[in-house]
């Protein structure tokens, strides 16, 4: 028990617009660090399967359910990884409350996206989450409207780039924190 509690995992929030490029980068990241994540979309999809109607409600205990399997996770001392839009100081805060719980650090980084090739990989993409229909361009609009400045340390992603180009700057950011902590 003494070693789990020298160690201090991670909280690595993975943030931006929906259809930003998140889960590709999450993914990636949890791939190579061997981390688990916690995406809120199918945390919800998941609560709707089971009969509850989606609504802000449902989204809500989404983040709820990804916070509470997170918080079980770092209290082992492990790292994590939280795949979600972010949008509000609520959300943000709860990860950092997150974090300073359990003493870790928190690495933020933001997905960004240039408006043209944002709506075409939103009106091309397929999800098939259960209970979540596609997002439309004017929800990421929407959404823009509502999604608040990071004013947070992070590291933000052109996710025009390469996937190979962005996993190395997220990897490099990631290790770089880690430096810090020694």
């Amino acid at each position: 028990m003494d070693e789990v509690k020298k160690r201090a995992g991670k909280v690595i929030v993975i943030s931006g617009l929906p259809g930003s490029g998140k889960s590709t980068i999450a993914e990636g990241v949890a791939g190579k660090l061997m981390l688990p994540i916690f995406s809120v979309d199918p945390i919800e999809s998941s609560i709707i399967k089971s009969g509850i109607k989606r609504s802000f409600e449902s989204g809500l205990a989404a983040y709820l359910v990804a916070e509470t399997l997170a918080d079980e996770q770092l209290s082992l001392g492990l790292s994590v990884i939280i795949d979600a839009v972010n949008p509000v100081r609520e959300s943000r805060d709860m990860w950092q409350n997150l974090s300073n719980k359990h003493n870790s650090k928190l690495i933020i980084i933001e997905c960004v996206l240039d408006p043209d090739l944002h709506k075409k990989r939103i009106e091309s993409r397929i999800r098939n989450l259960h209970g979540i229909s596609e997002v439309s361009w004017s929800d990421v609009e929407n959404r823009r409207n509502e999604y608040l400045a990071w004013e947070d340390e992070r590291l933000v992603l052109d996710t025009s780039n390469t996937r190979e180009i962005n996993m190395g700057k997220a990897l490099e950011y990631i290790e770089a924190t880690e430096k810090d902590l020694s």
